[in-house]
């Protein structure tokens, strides 16, 4: 089954273009949608695909089975709820809504509706998450102690010349929402849920309402300890996820917005020897990385295969840690997870 999708935004939705047209047995891109005419024409001209800008005729054409939305997050929520009423598979760029009750919301829509739903998270997909999990299943990581993660990147001021951007009602968040989610999913799909946060949060880099640094201390559910730094104010865009288990260490590659797709430096640790990981990374195929990797498990899973592919209960964890950081710097506590129902930032984190 050849699966026919409308993008429907044309700024990141360019990368997903990419990522599609890798996998041209599995996806026929049927058209681009966008508001800005003129750089929305200009990508589907560039991919010989049709361009409209109007949403509803998308969502009324029977040839489209999937809709990948690429919006500002503002609209994720009323377009999937728009899309799975219709009967379209979904696929939806971070963040996947802007509140705990806005997942659960959305997590009801697809019980009523048997739809499908799959939100974009491409950093799991690549050769060092393959390699880590190898060496994991062939028991040579141990426990795990302690870790850090960097996500170090700039957005100078013309970043925010785009009217939503550097807003809580465009953006709806900061640079916990909308850049370091990335890292901190990638977390816990490799080790695990997060037991607790403890945050601390800035506008440092430039002047906008939402925070663009963070200092956060994790304790994972297995009691293993994490710290992860976040600013856009770095000179140039670096991402790193660094682990000490007792097998080994590991540090990733550190490029910005693939951190997964090459291989990770593994330095093994007494009693374990280099030799038996080096037997495990050898075995090991290179798969297919960022959008690409993650398109492919969701055709996997449309056709009832096994797959890796994100699922809504995974988009929906990554809301709760947001909520759970956005707590925490505002009253100066550490925040316990799974959050309640009753929690104060249940229905909203906006201050």
């Amino acid at each position: 089954m050849t699966i026919s999708v409308s993008v429907i935004g044309a700024g990141i939705g360019a990368a997903h273009l990419d990522g599609y047209e890798k996998l041209p047995d599995r996806y026929c891109v049927h058209s681009v949608c966008d508001l800005d005419e003129v750089r929305g024409r200009a990508l589907a001209e560039s991919h010989g695909v049709a361009f409209t800008t109007d949403l509803q005729a998308v969502l009324d054409d029977p040839d489209v089975d999937l809709i990948d939305i690429c919006l500002p997050p503002h609209l994720h929520l009323p377009v999937c709820l728009q899309a799975l009423d219709v009967g379209k598979k979904v696929v939806c760029e971070k963040p996947l809504v802007s509140s705990l009750g806005e997942a659960d919301k959305l997590a009801s829509k697809l019980e009523e509706t048997g739809g499908f739903l799959s939100p974009v998270f491409q950093y799991r997909y690549g050769l060092g998450t393959s390699q880590l999990r190898a060496l994991i299943d062939a028991g040579l990581a141990g426990k795990l102690f302690v870790g850090t993660l960097e996500t170090h990147w700039d957005r100078p001021a013309s970043y925010y010349d785009v009217g939503w951007r550097g807003t809580w009602k465009g953006e709806q968040g900061g640079a916990i929402l909308g850049h370091a989610i990335h890292i901190h999913d990638l977390l816990t799909s490799m080790l695990g849920p997060v037991d607790s946060v403890f945050a601390n949060l800035a506008t440092r880099a430039n002047k906008i309402e939402i925070e663009d640094c963070a200092a956060l201390s994790i304790r994972m559910r297995d009691g293993s300890l994490i710290t992860s730094s976040v600013t856009l104010g770095a000179a140039g865009n670096t991402s790193r996820l660094r682990f000490m288990f007792e097998g080994f260490t590991v540090e990733s590659d550190h490029a910005p917005y693939s951190p997964a797709e090459k291989g990770w430096r593994f330095i093994a640790r007494a009693p374990t020897s280099q030799q038996q990981i080096d037997q495990v990374l050898s075995s090991i195929e290179a798969p297919k990385t960022g959008f690409a990797g993650m398109f492919e498990a969701v055709a996997d899973a449309i056709a009832g295969k096994r797959s890796g592919h994100v699922t809504v209960e995974d988009g929906r964890q990554s809301v709760e840690f947001v909520t759970a950081v956005y707590s925490s710097a505002r009253t100066g506590k550490l925040e316990t997870l799974p959050l309640q129902r009753d929690h104060r930032l249940y229905d909203s984190w906006m201050p």
